[in-house]
């Protein structure tokens, strides 16, 4: 029988590299975007936890088919319970820092501003804002920054790849939105990514 994946906390049925995997979750640090994945073999009792294809964790035959794994997602302490919600049928659930999947993504939308492009040679570029602490992270490294004060805000200059990016926080006034982020790199404005 297939599991029953817990799609309220954002589990979802992968295409099955492995017959045993049961669940991936996206989940984004301010270091950068993680992919975790999980198997579970409901006749051996095996469990796998891999972090962006890296296995972080195995347990095999496991006489018990229910509980929970904790693991490192980067710093980040991960836990995946396995619940019972019928006859051979189960539910998987994340927690992140220990808050619910959701709850985790809920506050991570509030507290990270991100940004993806490419840089002239084609490699991959992440920023990331911190609305909390202000820091600024250019593929999960924190980066110095420089402020002025702008007409209407801040402008916070930095090096991204080696190139010029600045980071604009204009203020609207608005008290649902008060703070716009914008990103120029190299020039272009980048259009922010929601994860």
């Amino acid at each position: 029988m297939t599991p029953d994946i817990n799609m309220s906390e954002s589990a979802e049925v992968p295409n099955k590299v492995s017959s045993d995997r049961v669940a991936v979750w996206e989940v984004p640090l301010n270091s950068g975007l993680f992919m975790v994945e999980f198997e579970h073999g409901t006749t051996t009792g095996k469990r796998v936890v891999r972090v962006n294809g890296k296995e972080v964790l195995r347990k095999d035959w496991m006489f018990k088919l229910v509980g929970a794994e904790e693991f490192k997602i980067d710093k980040t302490t991960g836990r995946i319970k396995i619940d019972p919600v019928g006859i051979f049928a189960y539910r998987y659930c994340l927690e992140v820092d220990g808050k619910s999947f959701r709850q985790f993504i809920e506050r991570q939308s509030k507290i990270l501003k991100s940004w993806t492009t490419k840089t002239v040679d084609g490699t991959d570029l992440r920023v990331v804002l911190e609305k909390d602490t202000l820091d600024i992270y250019v593929n999960g490294e924190k980066v110095e920054t420089q402020s002025d004060f702008v007409d209407g805000g801040t402008a916070t200059h930095f090096e991204a790849a080696n190139y010029p990016a600045t980071l604009h926080a204009l203020c609207t006034g608005i008290k649902k939105q008060p703070i716009i982020y914008s990103l120029t790199f190299n020039g272009e404005q980048i259009a922010e990514v929601n994860e």
